[in-house]
């Protein structure tokens, strides 16, 4: 129970907080590492190596969006064997070669190979700087914590597809707007040998917590899934509302710098777009995450979610004026999953016991970010058959029917999990 024999561990941000906001600088690099891509790799694919099917250039996200599922959902298993701190240092070695691939990479076949490294770097570094810091700030501050840990990482992430654009514009596709990616890597794990690991903490949050689970009585991986995924009411809305809202992400990812550069936008406005939508993503996660805690975390979920199925139909209703369409939806896009990720982190952290709550996060997490792929997929085929603007309208009547759903579906935490 002790970290040394003059520091015991508590629980809360204010006692930990060092070492909290260690764990918040680590996740700007972690953000910022994916960042690389939202601006350039889609017109690499088109422009560089001259792919014309849509799916085809949206193939780099369907390869990052299933490495980084499958990766959280072995987080679980994966943290009953490991410290979450060696996780955590595994996932920044295996994104070393990231940055360096994507610069000078000799074929498509390289970038959608490199966004698999992405995907393990992201789905072992973003997950246990999360884990880590709910460990830290126990039970009764866990909105504020996961929004302060995804406003680290997505601000990062519109800040980097921000000047990627720009260097685009001054320097070319490649290679200088993906080395930058090189700070990250250097600082991502040299911060991550500074970190300390929370396992004292979540022994202390299990013997305080009031309904102890024995180690026989502790729900395995396939049962902490099938619990998380559907059983339990509450985690079945979170999960889909958490994949949708990624499918939304991914499918901007791919679809929105080509639609604003069909539409006359140049590398730098189209960079303006795809950086405006995280950096309102993370920075109004830290009033969002706060909320939750106050007024709970459905309201915010579900408002979030028709929020962002509006910001959809703005990016077609002004489409004439594209520069406007494009900010005035990354601004609701952005706003709309600033109110929904938070809350969905916090709500399945409420609804599952600390023993098993890694797991039941991981499966959440394997949802969430399979929407990657499928917004890539659905996507590519969409915009393939009917068009980028058919494929518009799809994301934004889906985004409406998972904000019912999880109206329907979605319960306040119990009195205990």
């Amino acid at each position: 129970m002790n970290a040394t024999a003059t520091e015991p561990i508590r629980l809360g941000l204010r006692a930990n907080r060092p070492q909290f906001v260690l764990l918040v600088v680590v996740n700007i690099a972690v953000g910022g590492l994916v960042g690389l891509e939202r601006t350039t790799v889609p017109l690499i694919g088109t422009d560089v190596f001259g792919l014309t099917s849509d799916l085809a250039v949206f193939s780099f996200i369907i390869a990052f969006g299933l490495t980084k599922a499958l990766t959280n959902l072995a987080a679980g298993a994966l943290t009953a064997r490991y410290r979450r701190r060696q996780l955590l240092l595994a996932g920044w070695v295996l994104g070393i070669p990231v940055p360096f691939v994507l610069a000078w990479a000799p074929s498509w076949g390289w970038i959608v190979a490199a966004n698999v490294l992405l995907g393990l770097n992201q789905g072992l570094a973003w997950s246990m700087t999360v884990n880590m810091k709910i460990d830290l700030v126990g039970p009764s501050r866990r909105g504020l914590a996961t929004g302060l840990n995804e406003a680290a990482g997505y601000t990062a992430v519109g800040v980097t597809a921000l000047l990627t654009g720009y260097l685009a514009t001054t320097h070319g596709l490649r290679p200088l707007p993906e080395l930058i990616g090189v700070v990250f890597v250097v600082a991502g794990l040299g911060l991550s040998l500074l970190a300390k690991d929370t396992a004292g903490h979540v022994a202390l949050e299990l013997a305080r917590h009031p309904k102890p689970l024995s180690a026989a009585d502790t729900p395995g991986l396939a049962e902490t899934f099938v619990r998380t995924s559907w059983r339990d009411r509450s985690l079945r809305g979170a999960s889909q509302a958490g994949l949708v809202n990624n499918l939304n992400d991914g499918l901007t990812w791919g679809v929105f710098p080509l639609l604003f550069t069909d539409h006359g936008l140049g590398l730098a406005a189209v960079g303006l777009i795809k950086g405006l939508y995280p950096i309102l993503w993370g920075l109004g996660q830290i009033p969002t995450g706060q909320l939750a805690d106050r007024i709970g975390r459905k309201p915010l979920v579900v408002s979030g979610m028709l929020v962002q199925s509006g910001g959809f139909a703005l990016a077609l209703a002004l489409l004439e004026r594209p520069l406007l369409a494009g900010v005035l939806s990354a601004v609701a896009l952005g706003l709309g999953t600033a109110m929904v990720y938070p809350a969905l982190i916090a709500s399945v952290s409420d609804h599952a016991h600390p023993a098993w709550r890694v797991g039941a996060l991981g499966t959440y997490r394997f949802w969430r970010d399979i929407g990657y792929a499928a917004g890539a997929l659905v996507a590519g085929v969409l915009a393939d058959l009917l068009g980028l603007n058919a494929t518009v309208i799809a994301a934004a009547v889906l985004t409406a029917g998972s904000g019912l759903l999880a109206a329907r579906w979605m319960t306040e935490r119990p009195a205990a999990a």
